[in-house]
């Protein structure tokens, strides 16, 4: 057995994670031009909730035995779905563009809906590790997810956090699927999500609205299909080797939020095509190293969480980037290890520290 934590995953993720740094240190001067007052507190969250507080719990996390988040894991999806429900009650919900997704903690603010999915991970993958060799059977493998996403979908959608909902189900699939769950299934699951995607956007405009500008970009270029429109000529304005650090010119007075789910765009603009292919490849890296550690944990306990936490990030990572190149609606989603969002990375980097845990008990 190793004892030594994947050195390579933890460069991966340190190169992501201050590289992500640098890039929205770049897209946050778009913000102080227009909001200046702000930019202090936005690089503070940034800076000292995400990265500092981060690694930190990320260190801690890496130290204790992974078998701990198991021995509790009804607890934490129980907690992660009360603190979730939280934002619901007006003197703890902080409203925000029509949605109520963040809990306000003095002067800071929380979005809960990262602990709620590193909660249904925890518990999925606990729940598997007791079934493994009932997993086919509907009502121990199916049916149980169908259950959990039902539970997680009803409070996501009614913030509402349509994208939060769908990195979970897409996680909570792949953990199916890589846990023996039979094609039919699989099938069976991706034709209640397309349904239930179709009453979704038939039955919340918001949704509605994003599915017919992914359809057709063009239909309202001053109204909901502006991001989009916006987003492409920044990435074509990149190039093959960009404008350069800094030089970017739609996160100034053109594109919606440089620094939330826009700033792929932001990227490709400033380090063009060659840019934007290091970070697609970044991003690769790190899945496949940590699926690498997946497959060697000890037992299925471990391999499921690891791949549990990976899928997370990888799935939203895509959705963000694919969103703002027009081959996916837009979500909203931030770019883990890049956008803005405090909330985010330090649960990015506590979610690295369990799995350079389970890195440590793997097999040579």
């Amino acid at each position: 057995m190793s004892r030594k934590l994947d050195k390579s995953f933890l460069i991966i993720v340190l190169i992501l994670a201050f590289g992500g740094f640098f890039l929205f240190t770049s897209a946050s001067l778009g913000l102080y031009a227009r909001e200046g007052a702000r930019f202090g507190a936005v690089a503070f969250n940034q800076a000292f909730l995400g990265l500092f507080l981060g690694f930190i719990g990320m260190y801690i996390v890496s130290r204790v035995d992974y078998k701990f988040w198991k021995r509790y894991s009804f607890y934490i999806f129980l907690l992660s779905i009360l603190v979730t429900l939280l934002v619901f009650i007006p003197k703890f919900g902080l409203s925000s563009g029509g949605a109520t997704r963040w809990l306000s903690v003095g002067p800071l603010s929380f979005q809960p809906a990262e602990f709620l999915k590193l909660g249904f991970v925890i518990y999925f993958a606990a729940w598997i590790s007791g079934v493994q060799s009932k997993i086919k059977q509907f009502k121990f493998g199916l049916l149980p997810l169908i259950i959990l996403l039902v539970i997680t979908g009803a409070i996501l959608l009614a913030q509402p956090d349509t994208g939060t909902f769908i990195v979970i189900a897409g996680t909570g699939m792949l953990m199916f699927f890589a846990a023996g769950g039979s094609w039919r299934d699989v099938f069976i699951a991706g034709a209640i999500g397309l349904v239930a995607l179709v009453v979704i956007g038939l039955s919340k405009p918001y949704v509605f609205d994003r599915l017919l500008t992914f359809f057709d970009p063009g239909r309202d270029i001053q109204g909901s299909s502006y991001q989009i429109n916006q987003s492409l000529i920044a990435i074509g304005s990149g190039k093959v080797f960009g404008r350069g650090f800094g030089q970017s010119v739609q996160k100034f007075d053109y594109l919606p939020e440089p620094i939330g789910d826009s700033i792929f765009a932001v990227a490709a603009e400033e380090w063009g095509f060659i840019g934007s292919v290091i970070i697609l490849v970044m991003f690769l890296l790190f899945a496949l190293r940590g699926f690498r550690i997946s497959t060697r944990a000890p037992d299925i306990f471990g391999s499921m969480l690891v791949a549990g936490i990976i899928s997370l990030i990888f799935i939203q990572s895509i959705i963000n980037i694919a969103s703002m190149l027009g081959i996916f609606p837009l979500t909203g989603l931030p770019l883990i290890f890049v956008s803005h969002g405090g909330t985010a990375l330090f649960f990015a980097l506590l979610e690295v520290g369990i799995i350079l845990s389970v890195s440590r008990k793997t097999t040579i």
